[in-house]
Formats: structure tokens, C-alpha cells, sequence
């Protein structure tokens, strides 16, 4: 039997409503990915373009630092991760997360809080991090998803 893990980001807490839904919905253990430094209200001002989110989304090679490595990827066979977009892709500290782990041999389905953005390059950005991982394609939901829709989200995987 396949164990499946729900790692995800938020920094507002949509992303984290959501997943926890999803963990509830998989039968799956939930893990939280948090950057060493939380971000702040002020950091994540799109407006502001000396934001900290602002200057590492700027930066397709910013990493920043992980709180933790101690997600159970490695025991792991299906990695559900969750995001908000952030200038239509993943937030860098999902790459640190992606960075961080070996992703051999594992299935890795990404999913999204938005306001109405898709996933535009952060797709092709995963697949090329999440190194001999099988990618499939993300999918975006409200932070209201209900655990029955996510049910039947995950039987069509």
C-alpha cells in the first residue's frame, strides 16, 4: 500500500485550510513546509517591489531557507503539494522544499490557492526540480474545497 503525504506552504492560511481538507480527504499524513524566516504581512506586498516576496520571485534561483528537512518524503510514495501562486508560479521556498529531498521514484500532484491565476511556468519549474519524480499536472482550488470534491479529484488521479 502507497503512503501519501500532503506537503504544503501557506502564507496567509488558504493553502493551509485547503490542505488540511486534502489530508482528510486522502487519508494522508499532513506536513507543513516553513521558510526559516516566516514572512511577515509587509513581505508579502506584490505592490511594494522591495518586498522580500517581491525580490525572490524576481530571483528564479532564490532559495530561501527551510525551517526544517524533516518532512517524511523518503517514506513516502505520493507527495500531494500545496501552494498559493505567487507571480504565477510556485513561491521559491517550494524550489527550496523540491531541493531539499530526493524525488526518485515518486509521484508528486500539485495544488494551488489562487485568486484566479493558474500555475503558468511553476508547472515546468517543478517538473524540472522534483529531479525522476512522475509529475502530474496541478490543479488549482478554492481554499473552501470540500472533502468530498477533493475525494473525487483524487480518483480521477
Amino acid at each position: 500500500m502507497s503512503k501519501t503525504l500532503i506537503a504544503y506552504f501557506s502564507a496567509q492560511g488558504s493553502t493551509a485550510k485547503l490542505a488540511k481538507t486534502l489530508a482528510a480527504a486522502a487519508e494522508a499524513e499532513l506536513y507543513e513546509i516553513k521558510p526559516a524566516v516566516p514572512y511577515e504581512r509587509r513581505d508579502l506586498n506584490w505592490m511594494d517591489k522591495k518586498s522580500r516576496t517581491t525580490l525572490e520571485m524576481q530571483d528564479p534561483n532564490c532559495r530561501p531557507a527551510l525551517a526544517d528537512t524533516n518532512a517524511p518524503v523518503a517514506e513516502s510514495d505520493v507527495i500531494f503539494l500545496g501552494f498559493p501562486i505567487w507571480w504565477y508560479r510556485e513561491p521559491s521556498i517550494i524550489d527550496s522544499f523540491l531541493d531539499a529531498y530526493d524525488w526518485a521514484g515518486k509521484t508528486v500532484v500539485p495544488f494551488f490557492t489562487s485568486g484566479g491565476s493558474d500555475l503558468g511556468e511553476g508547472q515546468s519549474r517543478i517538473e524540472t526540480l522534483a529531479k525522476s519524480a512522475k509529475v502530474l499536472r496541478g490543479r488549482r482550488f478554492s481554499a473552501r474545497a470540500s472533502e468530498s470534491d477533493l475525494k473525487k479529484w483524487i480518483e480521477t488521479l
